[in-house]
């Protein structure tokens, strides 16, 4: 069947290339609108339940929140694991579910099982879920730097909270955009124990009248001259004057109101903050971090981020602009990069050694062409399948491309035998027919098979299955399109480019050459089979030692350019002394010569992240 193949697409030529140039019409399609990153998402399919609770202890948030929300998601439909993290103010709860279970399914879920426990939590506690990105979404990092001076880190938070925050997150791809550093302003009402004392007022009270002040009330429908004019009371607090203003009670015949500045003083201060940021050794900083939703294409969303940045930049605060602190722009390009340039290797290698062995540069031509298009058609199945480009489903592209280079070089070496050794006016498509063959069911089931040793692979579950199933899927990918091509395509070029004259190995000075240093090792071989044997198998078993000794990595190494720094101290230290202890580190790393940035985050971001 596989001969009659041949023969079909040898004839028809037109045809078969009018239907390659269709496909890679259709894997230049692919490739544009294939999903980019540089790092496999490795993680489980979870969903994080975030819930503050501020001033309480760790032990208290684990009493109250965490343990009654592990409890309720443990029995959630294909859970497979729950962990709670319990801290100051905070309650982290990470649900892992099993592989393979829908991402927005698993948060539908969550979502059910919360609703029904919100009773069981304290007064004014409000769970909620984490952004719905993965666990490599920690795309893109910038910095508020003002170099005016004359912004205070509290302008600076207000800024990113309100304005910049929701500025980037409306860009198509963007999960959550989490702040970090500076200080989140309030009104703060500090009172004073003497004055409640003898007004009489307690601390309740106060508290009560400030609340309830701050609202708007809505009243009837009044009609005049034949409109409608609603009727309001707005009373949300907007400047300090209001809550200085606030009455509280009544003393004396006259019934004088006793106001919030009778009692205590009012300003803007701080919030209470369990991190913060530092830039470059200058000083504390605003800043963002961009999480990628799941399933997005990272290097577009990124760029339409720093699209988005660039349109804001006349808005912001004067002095102010933004700077990257991290972008894994450099290391998808520079992934996709590698692909790149192993391709035009192999290339130039198999020209090289076409026209090196065979003196015929028309037949360099065949796997010049055939090898791009091999792995340009192994791009439908990944848009198909929703398999993104990272470095390892482009490391098994780059793994398939010598094996494809192999069979290439054999399809042409096969050609011109038969066409060396053929007398003149011989019909050269039948000769190219034979070749053809001879050699190709060989070739079309060897890549068939080499296709099938990956096969166990993907067999593989957990993490090392989510790492190494692309790599598998990617270099099956290309060697089946190889075969498909070395059946279909290869047959129809070998007519235009296998022209001219053909010379025969005798001819070849440099095959003679070779000739001439391996056939005496090829004669002591075949004189001697037991020393050969003996030989090869010191040399294997000499290589055991040499295996011991070698390490053992999870993932391969990566330089990216960006190096984590993540220190660790007492649980107990305080924000001033940790930030004196930042500082001096920052300091110390940016003495570096290559140090471009370094971007120091104590604690937390203010985000379910």
């Amino acid at each position: 069947m596989i001969g009659r193949i041949i023969e079909l697409c040898a004839r028809n030529r037109l045809a078969v290339l009018a239907g390659v140039a269709i496909a890679t019409g259709a894997a230049l399609w692919s490739i544009r609108h294939l999903k980019l990153d540089a790092i496999p998402d490795l993680g489980d399919p979870q969903v994080i339940v975030f819930t503050e609770w501020m001033g309480r202890s760790p032990v208290l948030v684990e009493d109250q929140v965490t343990y009654p929300i592990v409890s309720t998601l443990v029995g959630a439909p294909k859970v497979a694991d729950v962990r709670g993290y319990s801290m100051f103010g905070m309650s982290f709860v990470h649900v892992v579910f099993q592989e393979g279970t829908d991402p927005y399914w698993a948060r539908s879920r969550v979502l059910e099982y919360m609703n029904s426990l919100r009773a069981r939590l304290p007064e004014g506690v409000t769970p909620s879920l984490g952004p719905d990105a993965s666990s490599v979404g920690w795309g893109f990092q910038y910095t508020l730097v003002d170099t005016s001076g004359r912004n205070a880190l509290d302008e600076l938070r207000t800024f990113q909270d309100f304005t910049l925050r929701y500025a980037i997150g409306q860009v198509p791809g963007v999960a959550e955009v989490a702040s970090v550093g500076g200080f989140q302003r309030q009104y703060q009402v500090t009172v004073d124990p003497e004055r409640l004392r003898a007004y009489g007022v307690t601390v309740e009270e106060v508290i009560s009248r400030i609340r309830d002040s701050n609202a708007d009330v809505g009243g009837r429908v009044l009609e005049f001259a034949g409109r409608e004019y609603y009727v309001q009371g707005r009373g949300y607090i907007q400047d300090l004057g209001a809550i200085e203003r606030t009455a509280l009670r009544t003393r004396g015949p006259l019934g004088a109101p006793i106001l919030v500045k009778d009692v205590a003083t009012v300003r803007f201060g701080p919030d209470i903050r369990r991190g913060l940021l530092e830039w470059n050794g200058d000083g504390e900083a605003v800043g963002g971090i961009v999480l990628v939703r799941q399933g997005e294409n990272v290097l577009e969303v990124i760029g339409r981020v720093k699209q988005k940045i660039a349109e804001l930049a006349r808005s912001l605060p004067a002095g102010v602009k933004v700077e990257v602190a991290y972008d894994r722009t450099g290391l998808i390009e520079r992934s996709i990069a590698t692909l790149e340039k192993a391709l035009v290797e192999e290339a130039i290698v198999v020209a090289l050694v076409v026209i090196l062995f065979l003196f015929h540069f028309r037949s360099a031509l065949l796997p010049i062409i055939s090898i791009p298009i091999a792995v340009a058609l192994s791009f439908i199945p990944m848009v198909l399948l929703d398999i993104p480009a990272t470095i390892m489903s482009l490391g098994g592209i780059a793994i398939a491309i010598g094996a494809t280079v192999d069979a290439e070089i054999v399809m042409i070496e096969a050609s011109h035998r038969k066409l060396a050794g053929a007398p003149p006016g011989t019909d050269r498509n039948r000769l190219l027919g034979e070749a053809a063959r001879e050699v190709t069911p060989a070739i079309f089931f060897s890549l068939l098979i080499i296709a099938a040793g990956f096969l166990p692979v993907f067999t593989l579950t957990g993490q090392a299955g989510r790492l190494f199933r692309p790599l598998a899927c990617t270099k099956t990918f290309v060697m089946l399109s190889a075969a498909l091509l070395s059946v279909t395509f290869a047959p129809a070029l070998r007519g235009f480019f296998l022209r001219g004259r053909i010379r025969s190995e005798a001819e070849h000075p440099i095959s003679r050459a070779l000739t001439r240093i391996y056939r005496p090792f090829v004669f002591v071989a075949l004189r001697r089979p037991r020393s050969t044997l003996a030989i090869g198998l010191l040399a294997v078993l000499s290589a055991v030692p040499l295996a011991r000794r070698l390490g053992h990595e999870f993932m391969p190494a990566l330089d990216e350019g960006d190096v984590l720094y993540m220190p660790t101290t007492f649980p107990n230290l305080s924000i001033e002394e940790a930030k004196r202890q930042v500082q001096v580190q920052v300091r110390t790393a940016g003495s570096a010569s290559q140090m471009r940035s370094c971007r120091f985050a104590n604690d937390r971001p203010d985000a379910k992240c």
